[in-house]
């Protein structure tokens, strides 16, 4: 409220003269302060008509000060009252008194100095923000609403998010019991602490919302969840498969694209919990009945065992999430431990050399995986009818050539992806389901299938691995003396996406270096073929195989290929280049072995794991195909008692081993003898 001029004055001007029965000006400031008392603290006094006259050296209140603005003291409104009471006449002067009427205070009361600029950028915002409030009032109501609502959604999102890519609108319209318990948590608690509170339950909602969003890929690609400590490793691998697809300039900007997005929605969500409990805060008493009314209907919800479109009303899902991370922690420390102790125990691990495999002596032995061959590219209607036709052709082509085959199912330890899982699981026996396992197992004196051959000393043995791009040390485990990665096969001619060449590129030089030269020993190979890695375009074609050279015939063949993008998120597109991509693998193996297999070469070949869910289906099995091909009957009368199909397509009720199986099942028929090592 503003001051009354009419009583003050300014120390330019003049005090009129006291007259002999006006009262004496005060002397002191105590007496200046007593004089702007509330009137009612002195009843027996009489208002007097002089005008309170503050010290000439004294400056003048300011309209614009801390007055102004709403701080007001007792004495400042005894001073309004007082003077409110001198305008409206209440007090006549003393008797006896002349009537003196004191001069009108001129308006020279100074202009209020200008408030300092805001310093500092936010500073600047703030006080921008509160001049567009001041000036647009209703356009802030609204805006304030309208945040406070997103937050409300955002919240409520991140605590029902699935961690599955298929959802349902009824999952998002439950009642959390998270958010009763924060509601509840902050409500009661002061200001610094509730802030921290929101805060530290935000960012951690936060974190967990970013997990499910990992589930959601893991599920997709890798047909599992996401493990929170071994698959970080995994991020690298993705590194490197979008450096192979998208370059290193795209890689990039996707890499920092998804680190900024993850922070992003961190934040949000914490700022989103933070700005709903101090809207909670001022209304303590409706948040508390709305709390009480909710948890009621939640725990009805919970006990009828109330449903919509199959999902609970009564949600727990993010306390079930959390609980179900924490128990995998655990689970995951505590398989480490106990996996040691059981790679260390080996029913071949003291096996004699001359004990192991003496079935197989002088035959040359290729173990072969192409690469997402799975159960799917058999038996789904988009894929089949190509992939059968293949498989048909192949096998009656092999007969002419004097090779016969036997098929099965195994189950593979991944699914999607990993497929150095898939490939230790078989040659180890052991089952290899993630990357603690893996490393575990390689770096152990676990004897490897393929290291039997080694062992006997009666073979030599390679490694063909156009996938491999570094240093690949799990080559000692596998017992190989040399290995040719992606850049010491002499290649020139395009990548196919992932793949680094194509498979008839790999296999050709394979006889080039080391299957065609004329040796002592024969030749235990293990080759890791690529061609049929997603995203499955462009796909390679056959060639004739005088024509390969170094691989500039497949540049015009790469160049009329399809890309990536126009078939990896098209659900058909996508089904139909993976079978073609399996139908050109097949082709160029079993070519392959018609073209330079002999009396004593020994094929054996798999899928390493099933394609993504995008291709084999969701819920999948994790089935793939595995065939024995030789031309030596006594080759596949050792696994008569198998019961597998004639020909390279396994029936459908043909036998179904776990894929850690193989290998004990695989010595045992060629005449190994077990001399277990103790754990």
């Amino acid at each position: 409220m503003p001051l009354n001029t009419d009583t003050r004055r300014t120390a330019d001007e003049k005090e009129p003269a006291a007259t002999p029965a006006e009262p004496a000006a005060p002397e002191t400031s105590q007496e200046a302060a007593s004089s702007e008392a509330p009137a009612e603290t002195s009843p027996e006094t009489p208002s007097s008509p002089t005008p309170d006259t503050p010290d000439a050296t004294e400056p003048v209140a300011d309209a614009t000060g801390p007055v102004a603005e709403g701080t007001r003291t007792d004495a400042a409104d005894g001073a309004e009252r007082a003077d409110r009471t001198d305008q409206a006449g209440d007090t006549a002067p003393a008797p006896g008194a002349p009537d003196v009427t004191p001069a009108p205070a001129p308006d020279a009361t100074p202009d209020p100095a200008p408030a300092p600029a805001p310093s500092g950028p936010l500073s600047r915002l703030r006080a921008a923000r509160r001049t567009w409030r001041e000036g647009h009032p209703t356009a802030a109501r609204v805006l304030r609403d309208g945040v406070t609502v997103l937050a409300a959604v955002l919240v409520l999102a991140a605590l029902l998010l699935p961690n599955r890519m298929h959802m349902r609108p009824a999952q998002f319209v439950r009642i959390p019991v998270e958010a009763l318990f924060g509601a509840a948590l902050l409500v009661t608690l002061p200001r610094r602490w509730r802030l921290l509170a929101a805060w530290v339950c935000g960012l951690g909602l936060g974190a967990l919302t970013v997990l499910n969003f990992f589930d959601m890929g893991f599920y997709e690609f890798l047909g599992r969840r996401f493990d929170i400590v071994i698959d970080w490793a995994l991020l690298g691998d993705a590194k490197s498969y979008l450096n192979d697809t998208l370059g290193k300039g795209g890689t990039t900007a996707v890499l920092l694209g998804a680190l900024v997005l993850v922070l992003v929605l961190i934040v949000l969500i914490a700022l989103a919990v933070v700005r709903l409990g101090e809207l909670l805060a001022r209304h303590r008493h409706t948040t508390g009945r709305t709390l009480l009314i909710l948890s009621m209907v939640w725990m009805v919800c919970a006990v009828l065992g109330l449903r919509i479109d199959g999902v609970p009303l009564a949600s727990q899902h993010s306390i079930a999430l959390a609980r179900s991370r924490a128990e995998a922690v655990r689970d995951t420390l505590r398989d480490e431990r106990e996996f040691a102790k059981t790679a260390k125990a080996d029913a071949f691990g003291n096996t004699p050399p001359a004990q192991l495999v003496p079935d197989l002596r002088g035959k040359d032995m290729m173990f072969t995986f192409i690469e997402s061959y799975g159960r799917s590219a058999i038996e789904d209607p988009v894929m089949a009818p190509g992939v059968n036709k293949t498989l048909a052709a192949s096998t009656e082509a092999l007969a002419k050539s004097g090779f016969h085959a036997r098929s099965g199912w195994l189950t593979s330890a991944t699914y999607g992806g990993s497929s150095w899982l898939g490939h230790s699981t078989f040659l180890s026996g052991l089952w290899i389901d993630n990357q603690n396992r893996y490393r575990t197992v390689t770096n152990s004196d676990h004897l490897s299938l393929t290291k039997a051959f080694r062992k006997t000393g009666d073979w030599d043995t390679v490694g063909i691995m156009p996938g491999v791009q570094k240093g690949w040390p799990e080559a000692k485990f596998y017992g190989l003396d040399k290995v040719y990665n992606a850049f010491q096969m002499g290649y020139e001619g395009p990548k196919f996406s992932w793949s680094t060449m194509p498979d008839q590129y790999a296999l050709e030089a394979f006889q080039r270096l080391e299957h065609g030269k004329k040796r002592d020993k024969p030749l235990m190979s293990e080759i890791i073929l690529t061609s049929s890695h997603q995203p499955w375009a462009p796909v390679p074609k056959m060639v004739d195989w005088g024509e390969v050279g170094d691989g500039s015939v497949y540049d015009s063949i790469e160049k009329a290929g399809k890309r990536p993008g126009d078939v990896f998120y098209d659900s058909t597109k996508v089904k139909q280049e993976y079978g073609r991509s399996i139908q050109y693998s097949v082709t160029a193996l079993t070519q392959f072995l018609q073209r330079y297999g002999d009396k004593d070469t020994v094929l054996v070949f798999l899928g390493d794991h099933q394609p993504v869910a995008k291709v084999s289906g969701d819920g999948a099995d994790h089935q793939v195909p595995v065939s024995i091909v030789a031309k030596d009957p006594k080759v596949l009368d050792k696994i008569a008692d198998w019961h597998f199909t004639e020909g390279l397509r396994p029936a459908k009720d043909a036998p179904v081993w776990r894929m850690s199986s193989f290998r004990d099942r695989f010595l045992t028929a060629y005449g190994s003898t077990p001399h277990p090592s103790k754990g």
